[in-house]
């Protein structure tokens, strides 16, 4: 017994560590398509053994992949990085302790499409339904820093990946146990290893041809000019004034632009840039009214900035929101919002959706306002936007009118959502700009994790991205998911570049994640026929 239980701890803790591997080393997502073979290794030695609690070493596996790749967040939060990670690792492994019970009950292969049914079920119900989300570790977003396998999510997005991540495991492990003398029909044995190489291979070779022949079909360009502040968020109240850090913002732009009044592109701004925005008097901003002073020296630019904005209500008695604060002798709405304006003085903003549970949103708030009340109000509470939007660069055209540009602009956490993110390219958007401000967590894999994910919503959009982040990577990216051009990190700068525009829709964004749709459907009707199977047998 001593020696399969140390060959399954063994597989538990390669598991681990090959899943890692896609999250901190760039361009090596191909150990995804091999990393969760030792678990599954591990399940069947534990089984024909007789080792119990096995679930509790699979929940270990889950908890030191999270660990290993996630453990930046604690540098903005130690409770909520813990949480995120045994949270996380506990849903993984009751997917697969689910898996097991199905297993029981059934045979052969049943029980792994249930597996990977159940598993991307949930991947979709993070993305999409969940209140406290966490889709970071998406199997599919294992190939982020491995964009040339994957260009075909511009028909499946990332849950396209999760599939392959768990068609390509289960067939290698199938392959292994019909080398190892596992009974199955002679047919299906000589089969393996065509079906593991066609399903390992044949993804690839399918993005290299989208690759080659992808069309380039940009329908002009517009200029940006993208500022990197690099002020640390921990000290950015007490070591700067606002209106100093606007004229650190306004002098980057100065020193990228030259002067020229000529210049007709879209200035950036990272994520939360300002917090003095009164969305029912935004002239009254004293940063809102430096910009304008600014645009007017550059009269056909256009300037997208971050900003903490509030709605506020002068009725005492009425609360407006359940997450309204009080405020005065009435009551406060808070959002994290992007503006875009230009020298006529209008504001198009848009309020960012998908938010960091706790620092931003306080969840199921019916339960935790009153205890979060009781606490003295230690969680955020930023208000979304219900319905997706984009906001409008108007760009001067050859016979002096202005054309107007579509931009979507995620922030931040919703660049992480990719049906998310195809909803600003149904609104009309024909470039996407992400702002963000990474800085919370220092310099550690968090922030280049996070600049990949955009490099998907690329793909799976076709759109070029402008990215400004507060400490950086800021990047220009193409439709291919390709960096064309970034920063350094923690430095002040500008990147200057061309940001092509495209209408063309891809059919991800056509038709949204069927990948997710399916597998669904899949679980369900698989739990259905067990259900009642069993009905039938009592």
């Amino acid at each position: 017994m001593k020696r399969p239980l140390l060959t399954v701890w063994l597989c538990v803790l390669l598991s681990a560590a090959f899943m890692s591997v896609p999250w901190l080393v760039p361009h090596c997502g191909f150990f995804a398509l091999f990393g969760l073979v030792p678990l599954l290794v591990a399940e069947d030695i534990a089984d024909r053994h007789g080792i119990r609690r096995f679930w509790l070493m699979v929940y270990l596996c889950f908890v030191l992949w999270n660990a290993a790749t996630t453990w930046w967040v604690k540098n903005a939060t130690v409770g909520g990085a813990v949480f995120a990670v045994l949270a996380n690792a506990f849903q993984m492994a009751a997917v697969w302790w689910a898996y097991r019970m199905f297993k029981r009950r059934t045979a052969g292969i049943l029980p792994y499409i249930f597996l990977a049914a159940l598993w991307i079920a949930w991947e979709k119900w993070y993305l999409q339904a969940a209140e406290i989300s966490w889709p970071w570790l998406v199997l599919g977003n294992a190939f982020a820093q491995s964009t040339r396998s994957i260009q075909w999510y511009e028909i499946t997005g990332s849950l396209g990946g999760s599939l392959w991540v768990w068609v390509s495991n289960l067939s290698i492990f199938w392959l292994l146990r019909s080398l190892t003398g596992e009974e199955m029909k002679p047919l299906v044995r000589k089969a393996m290893p065509f079906w593991t190489a066609l399903v390992i291979g044949f993804p690839y070779a399918a993005s290299a041809h989208i690759w080659h022949y992808l069309k380039e079909d940009s329908e002009g360009s517009v200029p940006v000019v993208i500022a990197q502040p690099n002020f640390d968020p921990y000290e950015k109240f007490t070591a700067m004034s606002q209106a100093e850090q606007t004229e650190v913002l306004l002098g980057l732009y100065d020193e990228a632009l030259k002067g020229d009044s000529s210049w007709t592109g879209l200035l950036l701004a990272p994520e939360t840039f300002t917090g003095d925005i009164f969305l029912d008097d935004i002239n009254s901003s004293p940063t809102f009214r430096s910009f304008q002073a600014f645009l007017d020296r550059y009269p056909g630019a256009g300037l997208l900035f971050g900003a903490s904005t509030y709605d506020v209500y002068r009725d005492r008695r009425s609360k407006p929101h359940i997450l309204a604060r009080r405020f005065g002798n009435g009551w406060v709405v808070n959002h994290n919002s992007a503006i875009l304006t230009d020298t006529s003085g209008r504001a198009d903003i848009f309020h960012k959706s998908k938010l960091v549970v706790g620092t931003e949103l306080t969840p199921y708030p019916k339960i935790f306002v009153p205890l979060d009340d009781k606490l003295g109000g230690v969680m955020g509470r930023c208000v979304g936007q219900e319905h997706i939007a984009c906001v409008r660069h108007f760009k001067p055209a050859g016979d002096g009118s202005r054309e107007c540009v579509m931009v979507g602009v995620p922030v931040c956490y919703e660049s992480v959502y990719g049906e998310y993110c195809t909803g600003y390219v149904k609104m009309g958007a024909r470039m996407l700009a992400v702002i963000t401000n990474d800085a919370w967590w220092g310099d550690t894999p968090g922030y280049r994790q996070h600049l990949s994910y955009s490099c998907l919503r690329a793909i799976e959009t076709r759109r070029d991205i402008a990215r400004c982040a507060n400490t950086g990577i800021s990047a220009i990216i193409d439709r291919r998911g390709e960096i064309l051009s970034s920063t350094g990190w923690w430095e002040r700068c500008t990147l200057e570049g061309q940001v092509n525009l495209s209408s063309r829709t891809t059919f991800f964004v056509r038709h949204g994640d069927l990948v997710g749709r399916a597998s669904v459907l899949m679980f369900l009707l698989m739990l259905l026929a067990l259900l009642v199977r069993l009905l039938h047998k009592n």
